[in-house]
């Protein structure tokens, strides 16, 4: 079975000029097939506060009304995406950049209203992987942004962390599916304050102890939930670190377990 290697990158490679032409670089040279997801929060908030539209979040999650999505759309989608698809182009990458509605990928329900009402939030419900093979078997690189639809025409706000797992489970079935959270540290910390405090392996029973001892921060739970989704549904591999986990067979990070 072939590997599929699904990465999500965010802010702290987006927002650094340096440190995303150095990482699709190296994302460039991956000899098997491969898809990438990316967020863009915080452009977008800089574009709406210029623009002036007020941001609102609620537990780390936007709260997206027209004026929002409006901005994210032309944020993810146009700006962030487009140059992505780019710079891959320049490394000799052949990429498509995408949205959830591009082929029918990504479909999502709009987030129903409880305590908070997100607006145009949406989670995912249906992934289709027939046009996302063709462009596989092309040697084409899929890029997509965190954007889906809901099948009605309406685009929606989605996490990308939860892109990147849904396409993982998606493919789960006829690719050795791999999945890779990058950001900034080198893994899930002990210790928010120590590089070096990398919890190397999470499964469900010490992840369990680790929230119990107020191990694990609250902005890492939704991403350890993304991950524990995909490695449940047959998803081969589920690690958190730094970009160079992917590249690097001596780097140190988190795997995540059953």
């Amino acid at each position: 079975m072939d590997v599929l290697k699904i990465v999500k990158i965010g802010g702290n490679i987006i927002d650094d000029d340096a440190a995303l032409d150095n990482f699709l670089a190296k994302f460039s040279k991956l000899t098997c097939h491969k898809i990438l997801v990316h967020g863009g929060g915080k452009i977008a908030t800089k574009v709406a506060d210029k623009m002036g539209v007020e941001v609102k979040m609620n537990e780390g999650r936007r709260i997206t009304d027209q004026a929002n999505l409006d901005i994210i759309t032309m944020v993810y989608a146009g700006k962030i995406n487009k140059t992505i698809v780019a710079k891959l182009q320049a490394h000799k990458c052949n990429a498509i950049g995408l949205t959830g509605a591009d082929g029918n990928s990504i479909v999502s329900e709009k987030r129903k209203v409880t305590s908070v009402d997100y607006g145009f939030a949406g989670d995912v419900s249906e992934v289709n992987t027939e046009t996302l093979e063709l462009l596989l078997k092309l040697n084409i690189a899929p890029v997509f942004c965190a954007i889906t639809h809901d099948g009605l025409g309406q685009l929606l706000n989605t996490n990308a962390d939860t892109v990147a797992s849904e396409l993982a489970i998606g493919f789960a079935e006829s690719y050795e599916t791999e999945l890779y959270y990058c950001f900034e540290k080198n893994g899930v910390l002990k210790d928010i304050e120590d590089d070096t405090s990398i919890i190397e392996i999470i499964n469900t029973v010490n992840y369990k102890s680790l929230i119990e001892e107020g191990l694990v921060s609250e902005g890492m739970l939704p991403k350890l939930n993304n991950c524990f989704q995909a490695i449940t549904h047959k998803v081969h591999k589920v690690c958190i670190g730094k970009p160079e986990m992917i590249f690097n067979s001596e780097e140190i990070f988190t795997t995540i377990q059953v």
